[in-house]
């Protein structure tokens, strides 16, 4: 029997099933804040809770408004597998401030429960089991009753350890480099870049890696001779039939193609720059092209998530709609691809998209 998967779609019909108009505690006996749906669109998200926070000494509770965006419903929806308990933090990196939100809502639907397994603590050279850490299990097979939090008694043990290791082989730089380049920092730079040229070889893309980094080594290998890298711009008749669009795409970090005519994606990897600088190069390529159906990307350390999204929304930027991938999404998706060799075929753009946060503020 096929092992039942979960979807965006699946989530948001149970959360639109729970009691309207109740407030919901979330999975906590400290929290005293208490959220309600205030409305769904369409049948993969948006989400819109309300979150109402106790007032101090008497005063009126506060009431704010927060969305669970589909590429968020889609990431925790891929982690979930029957029996197997997930922690909503874990699994999203420390992305998404309504992670706790979703993970709520969730909780009260009939076919998720609320556990603690214990967990494996590792000291030197011993380990113990501890308390476990608040997780989420999915039990398609024993409902519970819709809009209560239920807790699944399990005697599971969860390691410490991340449950998916991503390796990458060593790097070697060129002899010759800038002396201005922290060979350190370029490291973690270049192995994202590589992350995601191999992910677009499983994903039936064509990666252009920017020019000044294709001659670092990977390997033995140079990166702009690793399979699925573009040798050259000229090739790219998406590109190359509009005018001053190949000298702005040549200082992109990473751009994927597809057939040679479709952009499925243009990256920035901001580790040691500055967040504006990578917008700043995808603007103006955005500038040289007629309008297309693309993202524009900038992917960075989970740590710097606030900064861009900041940066994001100035009004100079405005019109790419800039997605956030972080590089805890990159790693998994990356080791996705590897362990469980996924191909252009088994791949869909929203299944793409939850990977990336989308960063443009809504006004509803």
């Amino acid at each position: 029997m096929p092992i039942p998967k979960l979807s965006a779609s699946n989530i948001v019909r149970a959360i639109r099933l729970l009691p309207q108009g109740r407030w919901f505690n979330y999975v906590s006996n400290t929290t005293r804040t208490t959220i309600c749906v205030d409305s769904i669109d369409g049948p993969e998200g948006p989400i819109r809770v309300l979150r109402r926070s106790p007032g101090k000494n008497g005063a009126e509770p506060s009431v704010g408004e927060q969305s669970i965006s589909t590429q968020m419903l889609w990431r925790i929806a891929n982690a979930f597998i029957p029996g197997t308990p997930i922690q909503f933090d874990r699994v999203l990196g420390g992305s998404y401030n309504t992670r706790s939100a979703l993970e709520a809502l969730l909780a009260h639907t009939p076919e998720f429960y609320w556990c603690l397994p214990g967990r494996i603590e590792s000291l030197n050279t011993s380990s113990k089991i501890k308390r476990g850490h608040k997780h989420v299990v999915w039990l398609p097979d024993r409902p519970h009753e819709n809009g209560v939090l239920e807790e699944f008694e399990t005697d599971q043990v969860i390691s410490e350890l991340p449950s998916v290791t991503v390796l990458y082989e060593s790097l070697a730089l060129p002899d010759r480099i800038p002396d201005v380049v922290n060979i350190d920092v370029k490291r973690r730079h270049l192995q994202v870049q590589i992350a995601l040229v191999m992910i677009g070889v499983r994903l039936g893309f064509r990666t252009w890696i920017a020019y000044n980094d294709r001659g670092f080594k990977y390997g033995e290998t140079r990166v702009g001779d690793l399979q699925g890298v573009l040798p050259r711009l000229e090739d790219v008749p998406a590109v190359m039939s509009v005018a001053n669009a190949r000298s702005a795409a040549m200082q992109i970090d990473c751009i994927w193609f597809r057939n040679g005519r479709f952009m499925p994606a243009v990256m920035e990897v901001e580790h040691s720059t500055g967040v504006t600088s990578g917008l700043t190069r995808m603007k103006h390529l955005q500038d040289q092209l007629p309008p297309i159906q693309t993202r524009w990307v900038i992917v960075a350390s989970d740590d710097d998530r606030k900064k861009v999204v900041q940066e994001a929304n100035k009004p100079q930027f405005e019109s790419m709609d800039v997605s956030f991938f972080p590089y805890s999404a990159v790693d998994e998706l990356y080791a996705l691809c590897q362990r469980r060799k996924l191909t252009k075929e088994s791949v869909n753009d929203p299944f793409l998209d939850a990977f990336m946060e989308p960063c443009l503020a809504r006004v509803e």
